[in-house]
């Protein structure tokens, strides 16, 4: 009995503390629930801007497409207003070398519409039967359809490919009164009509079609006024696209598992779907995607050539959840939960001793701020070191290359000197050993000559004089390897600027004239560098071929984007201006700012 006494006086002595564990252990509920919350909001805030970045991008890749489809129509129709006798062959032949399928998947077809009255039909038929007589590209006959007399005709006589386009040919434009008025409008002010609304010309889900139409004129001839135009207007260019292709893939390169993507026209009367990417044979037209908790929804404005179209981007915020991100508000709840419980449990056991935990507050807040000072002081190192990261590349580079000179350049110098005695001391008495020596010179000589071009490929050592001896010795050297005349313009006084602008000047200036001797067959080349203000200036022009539009772009051709992302890291701007047979002109600026080091990198232009 006495035992069973104690036993149940023991909850006595501890019933006092039992509402404070309680406290605790609800407070310590209520803190882990909060860094839950936060840490799901914080995941799901930052799965959202993903999300958004995603559908930006797709969003840049559409219109991106667009503009080059849009380009290919305004190269044909520059072909035609440049020739106005392309024949139908030269022109399958133009179609053909743009390799539809490969390059630009989205264009269904490309053709031409000439306009005539109707006295001029037969005359016209003759000569569409003339140029395509013989020739077995699979055109069917000529006939302009729907049949019938007209005052004026817009009838397809270029279809290419023909293949499934063959019962086109002929097809008079001008039937349609929609289609007339959009291209007599296109023909007056000279603009790109573009259909908005999709054609029925393909069956299935997202089988949609576009078409866009640009007015031809006769070459010489005035178009400044609209009479002048309708004058001059010979017919159009016209394109074909399928939408389901113009946006292939574009969901296929978003990281995010099954996105939806539709997009809608927006017209005058009503809103006109054009593509849907869930649509299926089963569900041509499912509902759209509303806004809700469970899923992430992202609008955006796409350019038709002025038709405006709205993306609407969709996706299940499950899938853009990793198994990480769905654990860790848990891992944080219950981390706050058990920090808290610990946290709360210190406290409550040295409340026995006030002194002491006066103490120890002390002590804790003493190490979080020399916690905190040692942090501050680590995220200043770290960003010294990322300031001087590219200076530290350069640095390195110096003296790479002077180890090389004082070292290996000094001991081949020193083996050069003793091949050179061994030669002279046996020209009579060994004429086979000073056959070898002689040739050891000439191997030492080569090597030589290579060690110092690795020095000069590593870091030119005029770059320390400045950049203005390095240009001066960078035309010098042009000059003497290549004959061409050229010209240097600068300002009279010495320019300032710091090491990383200078070997960027330096390197683009390297590359203009490289570019010049492979590519420019130029016979005159003229540099100009100048310091105006707080912005150094440098133009390198040539009087050579020049280059057409596209040739910048070239695959395998890497030069002008290496300067192109040299001046970007500068904060300056680079322009290109060239037309074939007028020169190149490349000008560069870059702001300078006092004291202060530019965040470049010693970038290898191809």
């Amino acid at each position: 009995m006495p035992t069973i006494k104690r036993s149940l006086g023991r909850p006595a002595r501890f019933s006092p503390r039992a509402p404070a564990l309680w406290l605790g252990l609800i407070l310590s509920l209520g803190v882990g629930a909060i860094f839950h919350a936060a840490t799901a909001t914080s995941v799901e805030s930052d799965a959202k801007e993903r999300f958004d970045t995603m559908a930006r991008n797709a969003q840049a890749t559409i219109e991106a497409r667009i503009k080059n489809y849009t380009d290919v129509l305004r190269g044909s129709a520059s072909m035609f207003e440049a020739n106005e006798s392309i024949s139908r062959a030269a022109f399958h032949r133009y179609v053909a070398g743009l390799d539809l399928a490969r390059h630009f998947p989205g264009i269904e077809t490309i053709n031409f519409a000439r306009t005539f009255s109707e006295a001029e039909r037969v005359r016209v038929e003759a000569e569409i039967a003339h140029d395509g007589a013989g020739a077995e590209d699979g055109y069917p006959p000529f006939a302009i359809q729907p049949p019938g007399r007209r005052d004026s005709y817009s009838a397809l006589v270029y279809i290419e490919p023909i293949g499934t386009w063959g019962h086109k040919l002929g097809l008079d434009l001008h039937t349609r009164p929609s289609v007339a008025a959009a291209l007599d409008l296109a023909r007056d002010t000279g603009t790109l009509s573009s259909s908005g609304l999709p054609l029925d010309v393909f069956s299935g889900p997202n089988r949609n079609g576009l078409a866009m139409r640009l007015p031809i004129y006769r070459s010489g001839m005035p178009t400044t006024s609209v009479a002048e135009r309708r004058a001059a207007f010979i017919g159009s260019v016209g394109m074909g696209l399928s939408i389901d292709r113009l946006v292939q893939g574009v969901l296929d390169a978003m990281p995010a598992r099954h996105a939806r993507l539709t997009m809608v026209h927006h017209g005058a009367d009503k809103d006109t779907l054009l593509y849907d990417s869930a649509a299926t044979l089963a569900q041509p037209d499912p509902p759209l995607a509303p806004a809700s908790s469970g899923s992430f929804v992202k609008t955006l404005p796409i350019d038709f050539n002025g038709r405006p179209w709205q993306g609407q981007f969709s996706v299940d915020k499950d899938a853009l959840f990793t198994g990480f991100d769905v654990a860790f508000p848990w891992l944080a709840g219950g981390a706050g939960f058990v920090t808290t419980m610990l946290l709360y449990a210190l406290f409550h056991t040295l409340a026995s001793s006030r002194q002491r935990a006066l103490q120890m507050a002390r002590e804790m807040t003493r190490e979080l701020r020399t916690s905190q000072s040692r942090l501050e002081l680590s995220h200043e190192k770290l960003r010294q070191l990322a300031a001087h990261a590219d200076q530290i590349k350069e640095d390195e580079r110096k003296r790479i290359a002077r180890e090389i000179h004082d070292d290996l350049g000094q001991n081949l110098l020193a083996l050069r000197i003793e091949a050179d005695i061994l030669a002279a001391r046996t020209g009579a008495r060994a004429p086979r050993l000073h056959a070898r020596a002689l040739a050891t010179v000439a191997q030492i000589d080569s090597t030589i000559r290579s060690v110092r071009q690795i020095i000069n490929d590593l870091r030119p050592n005029v770059l320390d004089l400045g950049l203005s001896a390095a240009v001066d010795w960078q035309i010098a050297d042009f000059r003497r390897r290549t004959g061409i005349a050229c010209e240097l313009i600068e300002a009279e006084d010495e320019l300032e600027v710091d090491d990383h602008c200078a070997t960027a000047f330096f390197r683009i200036l390297q590359e203009s004239l490289s570019n010049i001797v492979r590519h420019a067959q130029a016979s005159h080349v003229q540099v100009r560098l100048r310091r105006d203000d707080a912005t150094l200036m440098m133009t390198v022009s040539d009087n050579g071929r020049g280059m057409a539009a596209a040739g910048r772009h070239k695959a395998g051709s890497f030069g002008l984007v290496g300067i192109e992302e040299r001046i970007k890291l500068l904060g300056g701007t680079f322009a290109v201006t060239s037309n074939p047979g007028m020169g190149t002109y490349i000008h560069v600026t870059v702001p300078l700012r006092a004291g202060s080091q530019h965040p470049i990198a010693d970038l290898a232009i191809a």
